[in-house]
């Protein structure tokens, strides 16, 4: 199979819809698919090839409050052409909204079938980045691009109604896998934990972006629990915000590797607190590693955490709850033990070979009934009515 994968985010930017990607890199190159990777970037930015796909960087520009983070608007001319000379067999949308726009109009002008992956609740995030009064807008353009792709996959059910409450039809689960060799109880270290806890206290963890969707200040609810100590990993643009708001709390800066699985394996909970989470890999990796984990019912967590048998959920906004659940499962080792035993035999047999196998199904199904559900490009001229500085879409 030939796979044009059209990614709104990818490396050298780390993140859940990069960590995504690659995972379905390596398995389409076990099976031998050519593949090629249209990216924003610099000609700067590498790497040139992942897994044996070629990497295509089209001209972007940086969020002025992050950086890390880069858009490319433009025309379709050149995604079109860049899709009609690889001549695939299908177009995979990763995470689209502005370059997955332009693409999925490219691939709409060559009669190609487009998956398109929910993944980013963006307009529910314009809020918590100041632009206030065009959410309608933003799930507007959400609807318009999934209603012109053959298919749209979603990872979790309540991503499933949110877009299917939207007018959005053709949709199905795509969830997430786990390395669940990586992630596992065997890396826990007691040195590691000594080395963020020196005081023997029991670790509340974190993992994920400091930025304002992940709602990290909300932890502060639990930076006094007796015995306690929050431990903190992940970098972004907030880290210096939430270092002053969280004085108490332990940062250890971005981990990968065996360093991530280390420091996961070592937490005694997890605590997600994000409520704008479409799936929240973190929480698996969590489980895979036994460690129990709270979060908020809304989103993917709710089918990933099974209240009261591998984590807790609580009514989102409610950190006095949250803060229960914590006090609860630091004090009863036997629960928390017994949690962590039951969310990793809850997500063992996700594993990345299985799901991404799911996806190549996907995109067959995509092949066979490739026509979309809406046609035209109106949409394009109804933002631009609508902002005061124009999308260049």
């Amino acid at each position: 199979m030939r796979v044009a994968i059209i990614a709104e985010s990818f490396l050298p930017n780390m993140n859940g819809v990069t960590h995504s990607l690659l995972r379905v890199l390596d398995h389409l190159a076990d099976r031998g698919d050519e593949v090629l990777v249209i990216a924003p970037g610099t000609r700067r930015d590498g790497p040139k090839e992942v897994a044996g796909a070629r990497i295509v960087r089209v001209p972007s520009i940086a969020l002025p409050k992050y950086r890390r983070i880069r858009v490319a608007p433009g025309g379709v001319t050149r995604i079109r052409r860049l899709l009609q000379r690889f001549a695939p067999d299908v177009v995979h949308l990763a995470s689209p909204f502005v370059l997955g726009w332009r693409g999925v109009l490219a691939a709409q002008a060559l009669n190609l079938p487009t998956v398109a992956i929910y993944q980013t609740e963006v307009p529910a995030y314009a809020a918590r980045y100041g632009m206030h009064g065009i959410e309608a807008m933003l799930w507007n353009h959400v609807r318009n691009i999934h209603q012109h792709s053959s298919l749209t996959l979603a990872p979790s059910s309540y991503t499933i109604d949110q877009l299917q409450g939207l007018g959005v039809a053709e949709v199905a689960l795509w969830a997430r896998g786990v390395d669940s060799s990586r992630f596992d109880p065997g890396h826990r270290s007691e040195a590691w934990r000594r080395s963020v806890a020196p005081n023997g206290e029991k670790i509340i963890g974190f993992v994920g972006r400091l930025a304002a969707e992940k709602q990290v200040e909300d932890l502060a609810a639990l930076t006094n629990l007796p015995g306690a100590k929050v431990v903190i990993v992940g970098d972004g643009p907030w880290r210096t915000r939430l270092q002053r708001l969280l004085p108490e709390a332990h940062f250890t800066g971005f981990l990968g590797g065996d360093a991530l699985a280390q420091a996961v394996a070592s937490f005694d909970l997890m605590v997600a607190p994000g409520e704008l989470e479409t799936f929240c890999q973190t929480i698996q990796e969590a489980m895979a590693s036994e460690v129990p984990v709270i979060a908020p019912a809304r989103g993917g967590p709710l089918d990933l955490v099974d209240s009261s048998r591998t984590g807790w959920l609580y009514t989102p906004k409610d950190l006095a709850a949250m803060r229960a659940h914590a006090a609860d499962l630091l004090g009863d080792e036997a629960k928390r033990r017994a949690f962590g035993v039951a969310g990793r035999e809850q997500v063992q047999a996700r594993s990345w070979k299985s799901v991404c196998s799911q996806l190549v199904g996907h995109y067959s199904r995509a092949i066979e009934n490739p026509a979309p559900q809406v046609l035209g490009r109106g949409f394009s001229s109804m933002v631009n009515s609508g902002l005061e500085n124009p999308l260049p879409y």
